[in-house]
């Protein structure tokens, strides 16, 4: 790969990658005055988000040639790997098997797969309806 083209996708990605964690600061900030820390809300609602995101983007971005990689680089490396969190996602279930709450551990797990899955495919859905190729 042509090392300026390399150095501009990493600047991308971390220029996204700020403002992915910014977001996740933020919103889990956010969703902790709210609801209180009796569940990771904050975790659970970016890795939703960004499951929702990265199927609409991928698909948007199919067949979009060269520029694409630019915008894969920015949005979907930096934005949604500084946005979602999903090694915060496994601590998260360490501390709960490893507290007073077990049982909570499984059901956020299994609520967080599921619903990413879904919304991912929906993601995906909403931007080939939106954005048809072709």
């Amino acid at each position: 790969m042509n090392p300026a083209i390399w150095w501009g996708q990493l600047g991308l990605v971390m220029a996204g990658g700020a403002l992915g964690a910014a977001g996740r600061f933020w919103i889990g900030g956010w969703l902790l005055r709210q609801l209180g820390n009796g569940f990771p809300w904050g975790t659970f609602a970016v890795n939703l988000i960004g499951s929702f995101a990265v199927g609409y983007i991928a698909v948007l971005l199919e067949g979009r040639g060269p520029s694409a990689l630019y915008l894969r680089a920015f949005l979907i490396v930096g934005v949604l790997g500084g946005l979602t969190t999903f090694s915060a996602l496994m601590l998260e279930c360490l501390l709960f098997a490893r507290s007073q709450r077990s049982e909570l551990m499984l059901v956020y797990l299994a609520a967080s797969i599921v619903l990413g899955l879904v919304l991912v495919w929906a993601g995906s859905r909403a931007a080939a309806v939106m954005h048809p190729i072709g």
